[in-house]
């Protein structure tokens, strides 16, 4: 068992946060609201100039022809041209601006990840003043596929103060990020400040700040960030994805700052209908047992636990509940939860156990996960793993970013079988081959990420048996301590909280009072109250 509830929840609040805040919940946003997380993929034609040179009559006639279709808008007729004189040897002087050029060209497209490669190799070449336009048109290009690897790549290579003013606001972002994930906590507040109020990243930017501040211990600074955020989005509606997330930042903050009460209060301005709501249920779950509300916290174990939610990976929450059982002396309820625990995860601790032990290959991991997907998607494929397990890993932020670049990587395929002129020529040809390979690399990295996350879920798996464990060894001392005040005639009386209290006290607000009788109803998950009493002496 964690050593204390603080240091748990101190654990349990950064892990939280750096998943759902940056990787989780804002990296699905960007991958799915093109408006709110991605710049477009549009560029204005660029800057041509004729070169200066000594090249033949026949030479210059052809760089000019196609800078004028590309200054025409004439892209699918001129990127073939572009290409073609890149390879040859009389434009060696002028092959980074016509690399440029096509880049630019393929990228007004929709050929981003084609367009990537012109770029890379400008960058790479460093001789060219075309290079620092290269990296923000690279950084532009990764940000709409959602590379990660391009965009840490280009981000990398500039400098804050070489930032072009056209994506100033991306970059500040991107480099943000980069620090955040790095640790480099103060440089990353910097840089997310940056971002103005006018930027398409204003909001993720300073949802990453407080992050930043969590991270640097600075829960108070958080707190103030996160309430200008809430207000900021005041007008939206209660399921807006940017105001949820901000009011699950200012409650996880609450709690951070061990302000239990703020942080239960904040959690239950988490609207139902939302996809995080069953997500905030249980971290809620935590800052009711450090406020010792605990007949509302297994008011919540009620929704958590029930068959709605039996997909879901939540082996912490079983010892939870066990843990509050253990404060009231129901010792009965205790045991049952205990065994479900062990029914419910040793087989699953055991097949993720014998999937890593045979199988190396990513290859093997993605196969898996790619069915999960599958079957999340309406199309039932055959898993290995079972599906609580796939089902986390799909949840984690690294994994959906990486999927949602296959699915870019796809699109990109289908816009190039569109253009014959472009897809029968040999930058047609050369193009389908990157993607091929970005496609095939991509599984290999999604596989590797796979297999680190089901490593890392047994581990944690391992030693939440040894927690249960020392909850089972303080439940037996606490029925034998129970057990020797029964024989004294000391035991507490086992009573109901009010249960002579008529059900009509409950019927207030257009609810009405019932029973729980073994079944779920969907519309009653979340309406769960516990009425028990402790039964300690």
């Amino acid at each position: 068992m964690r050593k204390s509830l603080q240091s748990s929840l101190s654990i349990l609040v950064l892990l939280t946060l750096v998943a759902p805040f940056s990787s989780k919940v804002f990296a699905e946003n960007r991958s799915k609201t093109k408006t709110t997380g991605k710049a477009k993929a549009v560029s204005k034609a660029p800057v041509v100039t004729k070169s200066e040179s000594n090249l033949s009559a026949v030479s210059s006639a052809q760089l000019s022809q196609a800078l004028k279709l590309v200054q025409s808008g004439q892209y699918q007729t001129a990127v073939p041209l572009l290409y073609s004189l890149s390879r040859r040897a009389e434009f060696e002087k002028e092959r980074m601006q016509i690399k440029y050029i096509l880049g630019s060209s393929l990228m007004d497209l929709g050929l981003n990840q084609i367009a990537a490669f012109q770029f890379v190799e400008v960058i790479k070449n460093g001789n060219s003043h075309y290079v620092k336009n290269a990296i923000e048109k690279l950084s532009l290009a990764a940000d709409v596929l959602g590379d990660d690897t391009l965009l840490n790549y280009a981000v990398s290579r500039i400098k804050v103060e070489e930032i072009p003013n056209a994506s100033k606001d991306l970059i500040y972002f991107r480099m943000g990020e980069f620090k955040l994930k790095s640790g480099q906590l103060s440089q990353a507040i910097d840089l997310f400040s940056r971002v103005p109020e006018t930027s398409r990243y204003f909001f993720l930017s300073r949802i990453d700040k407080g992050l930043a501040f969590l991270e640097a211990g600075k829960p108070q600074e958080a707190i103030t960030l996160y309430k200008s955020l809430v207000n900021y989005r005041t007008n939206a509606s209660v399921t807006d994805t940017n105001r949820v997330v901000a009011t699950l930042g200012l409650a996880r903050a609450y709690y951070q700052a061990t302000d239990w009460e703020n942080a239960v209060a904040t959690y239950r301005e988490i609207p139902r209908d939302h996809p995080l709501w069953h997500e905030t249920l249980f971290e809620s779950s935590w800052a009711m047992v450090r406020a010792a509300r605990f007949r509302s916290a297994l008011s919540n174990f009620q929704s958590l636990h029930s068959a709605y939610y039996e997909d879901f990976f939540i082996p912490e929450s079983l010892l939870l509940r066990s843990i509050v059982y253990l404060y009231v002396c129901k010792y009965d309820e205790m045991a049952k939860v205990l065994d479900l625990f062990e029914k419910t995860y040793g087989p699953i601790r055991r097949d993720m156990g014998n999937f890593v032990a045979n199988n190396t290959e990513p290859l093997a991991y993605f196969a898996e996960i790619e069915a999960a997907n599958n079957n999340r998607a309406g199309r039932y494929t055959r898993t290995r793993l079972p599906l609580k397990v796939d089902y986390q890993i799909l949840h984690e932020g690294d994994v959906k970013r990486a999927f949602g670049y296959l699915k870019a990587l796809n699109e990109e395929k289908n816009k190039l079988d569109l253009m014959p002129n472009i897809s029968k020529s040999s930058v047609g040809t050369i193009g389908r081959k990157i993607l091929a390979n970005r496609y095939k690399n991509a599984k290999i990295f999604i596989g590797e990420m796979v297999k680190s996350h089901l490593i890392e879920m047994s581990a944690q798996l391992k030693d939440q048996y040894e927690q249960a464990s020392f909850i089972r060894y303080e439940m037996i001392n606490g029925e034998k301590e129970l057990l020797k005040k029964r024989i004294a005639g000391k035991d507490a009386p086992k009573v109901m909280l009010n249960e002579n209290v008529d059900r009509s006290v409950y019927a207030q607000n257009g609810y009405e009072y019932w029973p729980f009788e073994g079944e779920f109803w969907l519309d009653e998950i979340g309406n769960y109250h516990y009425l028990g009493n402790q039964s300690c002496e």
